[in-house]
C-alpha cells in the first residue's frame, strides 16, 4: 500500500444553471455531471489519476449510489476498504460565478468499526477529519511509523484537535480559521505549536498563506484562469490535495513550494470543467496550465 486516503464519501450531482426554480416553477439546467465526492476521497481519485496507487478507506452502503461509486473507483484502479452505512452521501452542487452552493445528505452513522488495515509499506496518509476514530487510529500509526500525515483541515470536526499532533503537513480552510477565531497568521502559529512542519491557509482565488520547511511564512499566489473559462470551483481543494500526495510521492525530497506550485496547477485546471472527475488533471494537463497562466498578486 502506497497511499491511503480516509475519508466520508458522496455521490455528487452538479447542476450548470442561471436560476433555481422556486415554489411550483420548473427549469432546465445547461448542463450536469454526476461524479464521485468527498474532500479526502475527491483527492485520491485525483492521486489516482496522476499515476500514483491509491487505497481508499471510506463509507459504502449497499444501495445503487454505493454500486456506482464502486464502479468510479475500479475505473481508477483503487482499492476501496468499506466501512458499512445504510444509504450512500449524495450532494447537490450549483457552480455561480466563481462560488458554488451545496445541499447534502449525509449518513455517517457506521454499521460497523472500521476495517485494520497493513500499513507496513505505506508512504503516504490523507485524511478530511470526518471518521475520526479511524482517522486518529491511522494518523496515530501512520506517524510513529514515519510515513507521511497529510490533512485536509476543511472544518472543525470532532477529533481535529487531537488529530493535528500526528500531522506533518496540514493545509486548512478559511472556514477552519473563521470557527477557531484565528486570523491566518495566528492559525499558522497554532499548526506550527502542534508540531506540524508544513502548515497552510488556502484562501481560494487568492492562493494561499503557509510556512515551508524552516518555518518561513509566504504567499503562494493562485494562477490566473480568466473569468470566462471558470465552470465549476468546487471539489479544486481536494484536487489542489490529490495532486501535492500525488507530486510529494514522485519526488519525496523536493521542497514542498514545488509540490504546491504543481497542486495549484491541478485546481486551475479543475476549475474549468463541471464536476469532479471531469476536472481531474492528468500530467499533460498539469504542465498545460503551469505554462499557459501567470500568477495572480
Amino acid at each position: 500500500m502506497e497511499a491511503l486516503f480516509l475519508g466520508h464519501a458522496y455521490i455528487d450531482l452538479t447542476m450548470q444553471t442561471n436560476c433555481m426554480p422556486k415554489g411550483d416553477e420548473k427549469a432546465v439546467a445547461k448542463d450536469y455531471a454526476v461524479s464521485f465526492g468527498g474532500n479526502a476521497v475527491t483527492a485520491g481519485f485525483s492521486c489516482a489519476k496522476l499515476g500514483r496507487s491509491v487505497h481508499l478507506l471510506t463509507s459504502v452502503a449497499q444501495d445503487w449510489l454505493g454500486h456506482m461509486f464502486l464502479d468510479m473507483a475500479q475505473n481508477y484502479g483503487i482499492e476501496v476498504h468499506r466501512r458499512s452505512v445504510k444509504r450512500s452521501s449524495l450532494s447537490f452542487i450549483l457552480p455561480n460565478n466563481g462560488q458554488r452552493a451545496i445541499l447534502r445528505a449525509r449518513d455517517d452513522e457506521y454499521l460497523e468499526d472500521f476495517p485494520i488495515l497493513d500499513l507496513s509499506a505505506l508512504k503516504l496518509l490523507h485524511l478530511d477529519g470526518h471518521m475520526p476514530d479511524a482517522a486518529i487510529f491511522y494518523a496515530r500509526k501512520a506517524y510513529e511509523q514515519n510515513s507521511l500525515v497529510s490533512l485536509d483541515g476543511g472544518a472543525l470536526r470532532p477529533g481535529l484537535l487531537e488529530l493535528f499532533s500526528f500531522v506533518h503537513v496540514a493545509i486548512v480552510a478559511e472556514r477552519l480559521c473563521e470557527q477557531m477565531s484565528l486570523s491566518h497568521n495566528e492559525m499558522l502559529f497554532f499548526l506550527k505549536s502542534k508540531g506540524v512542519k508544513i502548515g497552510g491557509v488556502t484562501t481560494g482565488s487568492k492562493g494561499m498563506l503557509w510556512y515551508d520547511e524552516n518555518g518561513d511564512v509566504q504567499h503562494l499566489p493562485s494562477l490566473k484562469v480568466p473569468k470566462e473559462k471558470i465552470i465549476d470551483t468546487s471539489g479544486a481543494g481536494d484536487v489542489f490535495h490529490g495532486a501535492y500526495c500525488a507530486s510529494y510521492l514522485e519526488r519525496p525530497d523536493d521542497r514542498w513550494r514545488n509540490h504546491f506550485i504543481f497542486a495549484r496547477a491541478a485546481a486551475a485546471h479543475k476549475i474549468q470543467h463541471l464536476g469532479n472527475e471531469a476536472g481531474l488533471p492528468s500530467q499533460k494537463d498539469i504542465l498545460n496550465a503551469c505554462s499557459a497562466y501567470l500568477e495572480g498578486e
